[in-house]
């Protein structure tokens, strides 16, 4: 059975969410959750939601420190040697998980990962992946959104072959289609870098569509989106504004009158599918692809039961699908 390490001190309302959520993932799919935190916090947690948590697969590890959102990600690395996320990814490292979910501090969670588990050969740095939705029903995975700022091409290219491997592998894209995101469809567009990126890209074993622009993301014309942390943190950041202030005008105009609610109660079901299509929790988590020894999830700091769940879900199917080794094994062929 594989295991999964999920930190239970990471998210905002630790450890209820977390040992919910990993609860739910052990009845649903056939995977062990180690649990890393304080035991004195953890286990009480675990007696008051399931008093038979022993009978399932669940461990419990002890972690003495935790990170805080509040803390500076490259002071808590270096100070709490034994944070439950540092523990998390020393038990990858040991072999004894194949892959960590954490909902706490991005910037903590990535360095950790890099710095406890290492990268996989032939990728200079890990990228941070986000899966959004799109009016198809199939997501696009873009790749990277905020883990590196600057970018050469030839990281771009690897990114392109990570991206490819995490939509074929985790979410079962038959020759998912590679964009370059860029400002036009034309090669000549863009900035240097896509510039650059673009001829790199055709030499790549995937399917590259060419360069596509923000719009193609949402229409579904594209499978896998890459661009450099920057462009694509803002990218996130702008679809998420987006989304509450599309869910929140709703909700104000269809609330606004006694007909327009009346009219909101009979079309009920096809808002709570249209909730649940764009409900970032479906999606788990964001994976750092690149890193040694299995999956790392990082979930949003406000992740409920159901993230995590999912989140447990997306690293069990990223390790049972060898994402690792076919990441290691193509870019050997090509880019490395």
């Amino acid at each position: 059975m594989i295991s999964i390490a999920v930190d239970a001190m990471g998210g905002d309302h630790f450890p209820k969410a977390e040992v919910e959520g990993v609860i739910q993932a052990v009845r649903q799919y056939p995977v062990k959750v180690i649990l890393v935190g304080q035991q004195e916090v953890v286990r009480p947690e675990l007696d008051r939601q399931f008093a038979g948590w022993k009978d399932l697969p669940i461990e419990v590890v002890h972690a003495s420190e935790y990170i805080t959102m509040e803390d500076s990600a490259a002071k808590a690395v270096r100070a709490k040697k034994d944070s439950s996320i540092r523990v998390a990814c020393r038990l990858i490292r040991d072999g004894q998980a194949s892959g960590v979910v954490s909902a706490g501090n991005t910037g903590a969670v990535m360095a950790t990962a890099k710095l406890v588990q290492g990268v996989v050969t032939g990728v200079e740095r890990p990228a941070l992946a986000t899966t959004l939705p799109t009016k198809t029903g199939r997501p696009t995975v873009v790749v990277d959104v905020g883990a590196n700022v600057d970018c050469t091409a030839k990281m771009l290219a690897q990114f392109a072959i990570m991206g490819e491997c995490y939509s074929r592998t985790v979410l079962h894209v038959e020759s998912p289609r590679v964009g370059l995101l860029s400002i036009g469809e034309e090669e000549h567009k863009g900035n240097e870098l896509t510039r650059e990126a673009t001829p790199l890209f055709k030499t790549l074993p995937v399917n590259f569509v060419g360069n596509v622009e923000g719009r193609d993301i949402f229409k579904g014309n594209v499978d896998v989106v890459v661009c450099d942390g920057f462009v694509g943190n803002v990218l996130l950041k702008v679809g998420e504004g987006v989304a509450d202030m599309i869910k929140s005008l709703l909700k104000e105009s269809l609330s606004a009158t006694p007909l327009r609610k009346l009219g909101a109660a009979l079309s009920r079901s096809g808002f709570n599918e249209l909730r649940k299509r764009t409900d970032y929790t479906e999606y788990g988590g964001a994976p750092l692809l690149g890193v040694k020894g299995g999956a790392c999830i990082i979930c949003h700091g406000s992740s409920n039961a159901n993230a995590i769940k999912n989140a447990v879900r997306v690293a069990y199917e990223y390790a049972n699908g060898g994402v690792n080794a076919r990441i290691e094994s193509e870019l050997n062929c090509s880019v490395a």
